[in-house]
């Protein structure tokens, strides 16, 4: 296998790439997520309030912003196996200078170089898949991608809590950075082959290398955009604010609520791949369908105000992060469809980036909202509709045709 095209008889070996690259993405997500599982211990230790709080989580967001498109042009150059190697390595030092913190400010540091290092994953991983798989398995595998972040999250919460309930917070953030420097032996064992020569092949002449610029003017890019920055507040909510959701709405103990904090990851995996696997079976591509269905299921987090139980409201948030797995492999496999091989990462760096630009402007507001009103019922009802109209803005785009 080379970094072209996948040839023929070749697709365990791009199997075996996609599972590193998910893999990949869960060992940003470990090293992003701990804040969020230790959220409650790090906010006393340092006196943090909502506010500050989320202008930690934007703070991830803001360098995530300008690197990914960035890090998706340089990827483009670079290749998708030393790149990704590379971003693991400078991330997992900083995520361990996370013990070092003193005061809001050196965290509110840490965490824009943390998003910066981190910037390359996902425009990496999405370029790996695209290359090493045909396009009917690339929806599931990009399912499957999408998965790692979850799955991330699913072992930052325990493995976070335990360390922290039982070191300390400083010891928890040293501990879950060690899990990066695991998973690079695996993923330079299992793109060896992406290094490889390819014989020569004189380009058209009639097909030129497309421009980044052109990339993000393109409709697919612009129509994904729209769509991730409408369903990106409601998860962002799901993973950064659902463990201070549990202590101070329903007075659990910070050392129970692991247990509730995997269910929305595991449901948004479901999400993710289930969706994914559906786009990929050619009689049933129906990206429309799709996104409804996925669209109301994001919706159903406005109704987590009406939970009787820390339980109910959990599945509830389940449900809105299946849905919101749906509308991520829908988009990223629509738009990933239609650019120019070459500009895979561009275009992966962009939509990463309108994640960001969404977290940036969401978080501070949850923060403030959640400050002056003394709950969490008005911030979750608007989250889960934003979703909406965004969704139904991607699904009827004009140049949408036969999805």
């Amino acid at each position: 296998m080379t970094d072209g095209a996948p040839r023929q008889g070749e697709r365990g070996a791009g199997w075996g790439v996609a599972v590193a690259a998910t893999l990949g993405m869960s060992v940003s997500y470990i090293d992003r997520q701990t804040l969020a599982a230790i959220a409650p211990a790090v906010r006393s230790a340092l006196d943090i309030d909502h506010a500050q709080f989320g202008w930690l989580v934007s703070a991830f967001s803001m360098a995530y912003l300008v690197g990914a498109p960035a890090a998706g042009v340089v990827v483009d150059r670079l290749g998708a196996r030393r790149g990704f190697a590379l971003a693991v390595v400078v991330w997992s030092i900083v995520a361990g200078a996370h013990a070092l913190v003193t005061s809001f400010a050196t965290l509110f540091a840490l965490r824009i170089l943390l998003g910066a290092a981190e910037a390359p994953s996902f425009p990496a991983a999405a370029q790996a898949i695209r290359r090493a798989l045909p396009g009917a398995s690339r929806p599931t595998a990009y399912g499957l991608l999408f998965t790692g972040s979850y799955l991330g999250a699913m072992v930052a919460a325990p493995l976070a809590l335990a360390l922290e309930g039982r070191y300390g917070f400083r010891i928890a953030f040293a501990g879950t950075a060690i899990v990066g420097t695991a998973w690079i032996p695996f993923w330079l064992f299992m793109t060896r082959r992406m290094d490889a020569p390819e014989p020569e092949r004189p380009r058209p002449a009639e097909a030129p290398s497309t421009r980044w610029i052109d990339v993000a003017k393109s409709p697919p890019v612009l129509r994904a955009v729209v769509a991730v920055i409408g369903s990106a507040p409601g998860l962002m909510f799901v993973l950064n604010w659902s463990s201070q959701y549990l202590v101070e709405h329903w007075h659990l103990e910070r050392t129970s609520i692991s247990g509730y904090l995997v269910v929305p990851a595991l449901m948004f995996d479901v999400g993710a791949v289930g969706f994914g696997w559906v786009l990929s079976r050619r009689e049933t591509r129906t990206h429309r369908d799709i996104l409804a269905i996925s669209a109301a299921l994001a919706a159903s987090l406005a109704l987590a105000p009406l939970a009787p139980s820390p339980a109910i409201a959990v599945v509830i948030f389940g449900a809105a992060a299946c849905g919101g797995g749906g509308i991520y492999v829908s988009v990223t496999a629509d738009m990933l469809g239609r650019v120019p091989l070459d500009r895979t990462s561009s275009a992966g760096g962009m939509t990463a980036a309108a994640q960001s630009l969404a977290h940036i402007v969401a978080s501070p507001l949850v923060g403030y909202a959640i400050d002056r009103t003394h709950g969490f019922g008005l911030v979750l009802v608007i989250l889960g509709l934003v979703s909406i109209p965004t969704t139904i803005a991607f699904a009827f785009w004009p140049s949408l045709r036969g999805k």
